[in-house]
C-alpha cells in the first residue's frame, strides 16, 4: 500500500447518524411549529452541515424567518441526541483497524460543529482516528479544501501520501480542490448514480471493496 494517510468524511461514510440528526430536528421542527421530516429526507438533506440541514428541512429555507430559532432549537437538542441510534456502518470498525495494522494514519474531516465530531470520533472510534475536524472559526466548511489541509497538518502527513473517503458530492469536490484523489462509497446518504453524475471515479459498496480499493493505488 502506497497510501499512509486516509482522510475521511464522518456522517454517511463511516457513522449512520441519521437517526440522531432526525431527532434533534424534528424536536427543533416542532418548536417552531412546523411537520416533521422523515428520515429519508433528513439522509437526503445531510452532507453540507448543520445549518444547510436545517435550511433545507424548513419550508422557507435559510430564508424562512424562523430559522435561527430552529437552528438554535437544533443546537440545544442535538447535544444530548447526537448518539442517539448513530452507530459505525457494519464492517467500519474492521476496515479501520486493518488501515492502521497497515500503518496508516487516519482522520476525520467533517461539516458537523467541530466538538460533535471530535466526541463521536471518541466514542465510536476511540484511537483508531488521530485527529477529528469539523466546523470551527478560522476553517472554512468542505467544499473548500481547508479542513482537509488542516487534518494534514495535525497529521504532520503530506498530501502526496493521502487519499480523502467520502460519500458525496460535497466530498468529491472536497478531494478535488485538496488535491487528492478521491474514493467514494454508496452506502451513506448519496446513490451510486449521484456520485458517477458528480464524476466519481472510484466507488466501493462495502468497506471491504474499500479495503480493496485503497489497497491498489
Amino acid at each position: 500500500m502506497t497510501l499512509q494517510t486516509i482522510l475521511f468524511d464522518l456522517d454517511g461514510t463511516l457513522l449512520d447518524s441519521a437517526p440522531g440528526l432526525m431527532t434533534s430536528t424534528n424536536t427543533a421542527l416542532a418548536r417552531c411549529g412546523c411537520p416533521p421530516r422523515s428520515l429519508a429526507q433528513i439522509t437526503a438533506a445531510m452532507g453540507n452541515g448543520m445549518a444547510d440541514l436545517i435550511a433545507r428541512s424548513l419550508p422557507g429555507g435559510a430564508e424562512d424567518p424562523r430559522f435561527a430559532a430552529c437552528f438554535d432549537a437544533f443546537q440545544e437538542a442535538y447535544q444530548s441526541d447526537m448518539f442517539t441510534g448513530s452507530a459505525p456502518y457494519p464492517g467500519i470498525l474492521e476496515l479501520l483497524e486493518a488501515l492502521g495494522s497497515r500503518g496508516c494514519r487516519l482522520a476525520v474531516v467533517s461539516n458537523k460543529r467541530d466538538g460533535a465530531v471530535k466526541a463521536l470520533c471518541r466514542q465510536f472510534f476511540g484511537e483508531r482516528i488521530a485527529v477529528a475536524i469539523g466546523e470551527r472559526p478560522g476553517v472554512s466548511r468542505k467544499p473548500a479544501p481547508d479542513s482537509a489541509l488542516t487534518a494534514l497538518q495535525e497529521l504532520g502527513m503530506p498530501a502526496q501520501t493521502a487519499a480523502y473517503v467520502g460519500d458525496s458530492e460535497v466530498d468529491i469536490a472536497t478531494a478535488r480542490n485538496a488535491h487528492l484523489p478521491c474514493f467514494s462509497v454508496d452506502w451513506g446518504t448519496r446513490t451510486r448514480e449521484v456520485l458517477e453524475a458528480h464524476g466519481a471515479v472510484s466507488i466501493s459498496h462495502t468497506p471491504e471493496e474499500l479495503l480493496r480499493a485503497l489497497s491498489g493505488v
